[in-house]
């Protein structure tokens, strides 16, 4: 419309809200349309006639980089009923970051729900999300709807058809139940990926890594990537075989790292060999160490002392020096064998306190089952409270009463919330929005009833988590119609 017509219809709006007439005032063409009309009539059909105009010829065109978005994907699970989800806003409301909401989403998750898209969506860059909102996370990193952001199976041929959350969903699905596909699907698709698409393929070989993947990450030590060459390394490591640690430094760094490690004797009936870290003498020593630890392969460290990795383990002197103790631990982590990592994870719980905390290290590594003793082990000691919400990976939802009565968890938290230190009570807060994930829901039902009746008000915040998780006992079935 041009300029000349906006300013006609101006002056009718112009005339409109003074309270007068506007015929005179239309362009010549209205008034045809509207003269054999009485006044008010011509009044109704002018305005008619500028309501059109203004709402359909005055309408800004949509700039030509505004793109269509295809519609939301509808998810595998139900939407959480609409009665629970001024709980779940709670709950939602006091999770402080993007992690502990989507732990939230996690504990809903495992009861059968997904959330409603108005009350969380999973960012695109984050990658911890239930595998139930892979269509989200795709969705929100701007499917363009050309793909269909899921097939039932993924195959070379439907490779494109994935986007990328659903694509690393199904690749670690098939690493988990058909191992040499999924591997057979990253070499041919992955090698002409950019490195850092590459390196996150390569980091899913650690589902189902078996003795069948040798030759394969053998083959990636002339990968044009160093982060790949060092991931296939540590993964080969795993397997008790040969890597290809990071360059430079000395001739034989295993030597070397060895050298900050002191061979000794325990026991007057039954001797056994230990280990233990040397008393460093300078901050450049200290450096180094650590740079050895971090750059080679436990395999090696222990092949150098003659030692089987579960051997070494056993003899290592725990509580000498805590900077070597986490050295080490991180050192098993990125490249011990399954059966080390286990071993070690065992001694370390069995050990309690401060040293039970370095199994925080090797979240990625255990099983469910370990994962469980850890979680028990910090609530029986309950001086570490905090570190429950640093277990990685953890099952929502199995921890039972008689697991929270067990130590001495349940009257810290009791003595915390009675008590006048504000200190002591918003960590005791904190600690039951993390207990809240971890709980049955007839476990979350009586914590609220035990803290209350300490002198937590009913309506703390801290609350949310755990009223949530007692109001999702419920059979998905049952949810609203």
């Amino acid at each position: 419309m041009k300029e000349l017509e906006q300013a006609g219809l101006a002056r009718l709006r112009d005339g409109w809200i003074s309270g007068g007439a506007a015929f005179e005032l239309a362009p010549v063409e209205w008034k045809d349309l509207a003269a054999a009309s009485s006044p008010d009539e011509q009044e109704r059909r002018l305005l008619a006639i500028a309501a059109q105009a203004l709402d359909v010829g005055l309408r800004p065109a949509a700039p030509k980089t505004l793109k269509r978005r295809p519609s939301l994907p509808v998810l595998a699970l139900p939407v959480l009923p609409d009665r629970l989800r001024p709980s779940l806003r709670a709950a939602l409301k006091y999770a402080a970051d993007a992690r502990l909401k989507t732990r939230v989403a996690t504990l809903v998750a495992s009861r059968g729900f997904v959330l409603h898209p108005m009350d969380w969506m999973p960012a695109a860059s984050y990658q911890e999300s239930p595998d139930v909102y892979a269509p989200w996370v795709d969705w929100q990193a701007g499917a363009d709807g050309e793909r269909k952001s899921r097939r039932e199976h993924l195959t070379a041929e439907t490779w494109d058809d994935f986007y990328p959350a659903a694509r690393r969903t199904a690749l670690v699905d098939l690493r988990r139940t058909m191992p040499a596909l999924a591997r057979t699907l990253i070499e041919t698709k992955g090698a002409t990926e950019p490195a850092e698409v590459r390196l996150a393929l390569i980091e899913l070989m650690r589902f189902g890594l078996g003795a069948d993947d040798v030759p394969f990450l053998q083959s990636l030590s002339t990968d044009r990537s160093g982060k790949v060459r060092e991931m296939a390394g540590r993964l080969l490591a795993r397997l008790g075989e040969r890597g290809n640690p990071a360059e430079g430094g000395s001739e034989d760094p295993i030597a070397e790292l060895a050298a900050f490690i002191e061979e000794g004797k325990s026991g007057f009936i039954r001797r056994r060999t230990t280990y233990a870290p040397i008393k460093l003498k300078s901050p450049a020593q200290q450096a180094r160490r650590a740079n050895l630890f971090a750059s080679y392969y436990f395999r090696d460290l222990a092949s150098h002392f003659g030692k089987t990795e579960s051997d070494f383990i056993g003899a290592w002197q725990f509580g000498v020096d805590d900077n070597a103790d986490l050295f080490l631990v991180r050192m098993i982590s990125v490249s011990g064998s399954d059966a080390a990592v286990a071993c070690l994870a065992d001694i370390l719980v069995a050990e309690g306190g401060k040293l039970a905390l370095l199994v925080l290290q090797l979240m990625l590594r255990l099983d469910g089952g370990r994962k469980r003793l850890l979680i028990r082990q910090i609530l029986n000691d309950a001086q570490n409270l905090a570190a429950l919400a640093q277990v990685e990976g953890a099952e929502a939802g199995w921890l039972e009463w008689g697991d929270l009565t067990k130590g001495k968890t349940l009257s810290a938290l009791r003595s915390a919330v009675s008590g006048d230190n504000d200190v002591m009570k918003r960590s005791a807060e904190q600690h039951l929005e993390t207990i809240g994930f971890l709980v049955t829901a007839a476990a979350a039902e009586k914590l609220i009833n035990e803290v209350v009746a300490a002198g937590l008000p009913p309506a703390s915040p801290s609350l949310g988590l755990l009223r949530l998780n007692a109001a999702l006992a419920e059979n998905p079935s049952q949810s609203d119609r």
